[in-house]
């Protein structure tokens, strides 16, 4: 065997061990500033609303909801539903039908009494055109905008340019926000000028029961993979966007909801047309803001909740996953100019770099272990210990953070309440590592070739459970 393939093969292995030495070292040290923010935020917030009652003082800012909606018929009426049971003292809820070809429009005007309105529409940002504006004869603040298809970025836009207010949180149309939800996010505007943008917590709809628009049951789902789903997004909101909040480098604010200053947006051009539009924005303020000198904070907060549907089979899931994968290295591609960058700090050489050396990088780097490994064994060059050790270390490392997020979740939030799901829950932290995190893997790497394809494909919906 010529030297050079021998090194190559020995590197491998050390190439592996690094790889998951440092994805597990940053998921722990994630997790870990998780724990300690999440803590001393549930206090001060409990310690400010205390104050402000206690004080009888309350102030806001009014807020423009804007919904995206593209052939969601089946759960369009009780997620506008919900929204008009927003807690919070004045809002507008804009919905923008991009384009249906189902009846998402028709179910609008019948179930909320829609007639035609000349709101105005201020040309900020670019989009297709509108069709049509409708105003509901029920509710004063729904507004339904009928345009050209652009997708889901060019419909946001529509949205901002119609909007009245300040402040505009973006959300799903299959979601649901808490009552107040927007109240606990809008008030940190008021608390910190410096603040251009926030998201808050997306939880799984699904196993959930809804009434009158508002979730009164929570559940954790029969099926395998849409539990499995829980325990992601546990995970990743609660330990991953709390962690890179903490290093003052959070990339993303999650497109299901999102809570911006509409002139900062308005400064960046609005959203880009593409898959990752969410991602892509907030990379673009980040870039902005610093390219300009402006002092400015982009935040995740715990508290406030937003209720989406996750996809019920895996055929959706995959689609869904490859969409992201693709989105983000569509945003990193687009944004590039920040990689490696210290003009954009703590953004870029920590939060823009696990971006490109783990989400990007990591699969193609755990896939070569995949591979490497059989190919060792049979010539005889594999360190059997020391690759099950490995092996072990970073299965039992990864169910170690799995259930300390479940745990951080129980702990500060409650929202399982059943024993019988929490023990699921921790007993999908160890599953995920044997198939399920490989199917993801091997999507992702789909998602890495054809990462230049644009369609986002087709969402199907169930109705939500009552």
């Amino acid at each position: 065997m010529s030297f050079l393939l021998w090194f190559a093969l020995q590197f491998s292995q050390f190439t592996v061990f690094l790889y998951f030495l440092a994805i597990n070292t940053v998921y722990t040290v994630l997790i870990v500033l998780a724990m300690r923010d999440i803590i001393r935020h549930a206090y001060l917030t409990t310690s400010r609303v205390a104050r402000r009652q206690l004080a009888g003082e309350f102030y806001y800012k009014p807020v423009s909801v804007i919904v995206p909606a593209y052939n969601e018929a089946a759960v369009i009426a009780q997620s506008v539903k919900a929204l008009t049971n927003l807690h919070y003292p004045e809002f507008e809820i804009i919905v923008i039908n991009d384009g249906s070809t189902d009846d998402t429009l028709a179910r609008l005007k019948e179930d909320f009494s829609l007639v035609s309105s000349k709101k105005p529409v201020r040309l900020q940002v670019p989009h297709e055109a509108i069709r049509a504006i409708f105003k509901s004869a029920d509710y004063p603040n729904l507004i339904v905008i009928d345009k050209e298809n652009g997708g889901k970025a060019d419909a946001i836009n529509a949205g901002i340019n119609v909007s009245s207010y300040p402040i505009f949180c973006s959300i799903d149309a299959d979601s649901i926000l808490e009552p107040d939800a927007i109240l606990k996010s809008s008030k940190l505007f008021l608390e910190d000028d410096e603040l251009i943008a926030t998201g808050g917590i997306i939880r799984i709809l699904n196993g959930c029961r809804i009434q009158d628009g508002s979730v009164v049951e929570i559940g954790l789902p029969g099926s395998f993979i849409e539990a499995m789903q829980v325990l992601e997004y546990t995970r990743a909101f609660l330990s991953g966007r709390t962690g890179w909040n903490a290093l003052k480098s959070l990339l993303i604010i999650s497109g299901a909801f999102g809570v911006f200053r509409k002139d900062m947006v308005v400064a960046v051009n609005g959203y880009r047309k593409t898959i990752g539009e969410d991602m892509d924005l907030v990379m673009r303020l980040h870039r902005h803001c610093k390219d300009n000198a402006i002092p400015y904070k982009i935040l995740f907060v715990p508290d406030p909740v937003c209720w989406t549907q996750a996809p019920f089979s895996m055929k959706m899931l995959l689609k869904q996953r490859n969409r992201w994968h693709r989105g983000m290295i569509d945003a990193l591609l687009s944004n590039r100019g920040m990689i490696l960058n210290r003009k954009y700090g703590a953004t870029s050489l920590v939060g823009i770099s696990y971006f490109v050396f783990v989400e990007f990088l990591g699969p193609l780097i755990e896939l070569f272990g995949y591979v490497s490994i059989p190919i060792l064994y049979f010539l005889g060059m594999l360190n059997t210990q020391f690759m099950v050790m490995l092996i072990l270390m970073a299965v039992f490392w990864g169910i170690s953070i799995n259930v300390a997020a479940v745990f951080l979740d129980t702990y500060n939030f409650r929202r399982y309440k059943k024993t019988s799901d929490i023990l699921r829950l921790c007993l999908l932290s160890a599953a995920e590592f044997f198939g399920y995190r490989q199917i993801m893997l091997l999507e992702r790497l789909r998602a890495t070739l054809s990462f230049r394809e644009t369609a986002w494909g087709t969402q199907d919906r169930q109705v939500f459970k009552q």
